[in-house]
């Protein structure tokens, strides 16, 4: 194995022993990652994301359907023949909010290791929260001493308050510490359920609904703002914002002009509010029809795309900092780093036993 030939202890003959792999099965998609590490992290081997649309249904029925279930049984057999031809060491799925919700749940993963072997974890909302911070950590600015990681997911929005401190062992970057976090009910998929339920794919929503949808997200944010002076550090320049999501990323895109999305580019960049709120008041107006025609959103994400924006406005109205920083990362991420690190500690004991 690749860890082989390398020297004694556990950062060597443990990460670098494994080929890792992570599923994130959301309620929007199904995302797979697998990887081997690096001296600067991981290196990608193979990626696997389908809009699976889990979650279809289960705001309005409380189940998961069967037409979600086969889309998603037949995504994730593609995930497991490819971690079984990388002959995958280390791994760890974890299932989300549709399968939170859902009555369901439990038999749907019971299905799921029936067909195709694979086991699947149904994580709480604060660790979601973790494995989301984890990925994104480094991309903080150490000098400004709070934080907001926003994630919009399909079946609901996870909200991290954070503080950044610089490290103080000696290496670059930042450290953090989670203060509290909060979920909102509310995603993508959920939102738009409830709110544009036969809506007609050539007529656009309306404005007063769209700001209805602003206004349900920005007031299961209030509580949480008012519980930590989240405005008033906001107020005084001591927030930055991180935007961990679809929505996210493909507002980055359209702002950057691409016609085709391109991850180098999007992950770590730079979006104004200014930008923001103009691209949802451009948006809020469109059919969906007319949104399929936007790069980087097309027909599989359009019918989404005024929650996400929506979501993303009351989030911008609520805590207005300047500026979100892009993330196109997320729990996937965050568990191949957690995965590494078990790997690093297992060697490391079986080294110190060893002596």
């Amino acid at each position: 194995m690749a860890g082989d030939a390398t020297p004694q202890g556990g950062w060597h003959s443990g990460r670098f022993a494994h080929t890792f792999a992570a599923i994130d099965l959301g309620t929007n998609n199904c995302r797979l990652l697998v990887a081997r590490a690096s001296v600067s992290g991981f290196e990608v081997v193979d990626a696997y994301s389908r809009p699976v649309r889990l979650g279809e249904g289960v705001a309005l029925n409380g189940a998961l359907c069967g037409d979600a279930i086969e889309r998603t049984l037949e995504a994730l057999g593609i995930c497991a023949t490819k971690i079984e031809r990388h002959r995958v060491t280390r791994a760890r799925h974890i299932a989300t909010e549709a399968c939170r919700r859902a009555c369901n749940g439990d038999d749907f993963l019971a299905l799921v290791k029936a067909r195709t072997g694979l086991c699947f974890e149904v994580i709480p909302p604060s660790e979601e929260a973790r494995l989301a911070l984890a990925s994104c950590e480094n991309l903080l600015d150490p000098s400004i001493p709070y934080g907001l990681l926003v994630d919009i997911g399909g079946g609901s929005t996870e909200v991290c308050w954070l503080r950044v401190v610089r490290r103080d062992d000696g290496r670059d970057g930042v450290g953090t510490e989670l203060i509290d976090m909060t979920s909102v009910p509310w995603g993508v998929v959920t939102l738009t359920e409830a709110c544009g339920r036969g809506q007609s794919r050539e007529q656009p929503m309306g404005r007063a609904c769209y700001h209805d949808m602003v206004e349900r997200i920005r007031q299961s944010l209030r509580p949480f703002c008012a519980r930590h002076g989240i405005g008033r550090a906001v107020a005084r320049g001591d927030v930055q914002m991180i935007g961990a999501s679809g929505t996210v990323t493909t507002f980055s895109a359209h702002h950057l002009g691409l016609k085709r999305y391109h991850r180098a580019t999007v992950d770590g960049s730079r979006l104004a509010r200014d930008s923001i709120l103009t691209i949802c008041d451009q948006l809020a107006g469109l059919s969906v029809a007319e949104l399929t025609a936007f790069p980087c959103i097309g027909d599989d994400r359009a019918d989404l795309a005024l929650a996400g924006g929506a979501i993303l406005e009351a989030v911008c109205r609520q805590w207005p900092t300047a500026m979100v920083r892009v993330a196109d990362r997320g729990l996937r991420e965050g568990v191949l780093m957690d995965l590494m690190r078990q790997a690093d500690r297992e060697a490391d004991l079986r080294c110190r036993r060893g002596h």
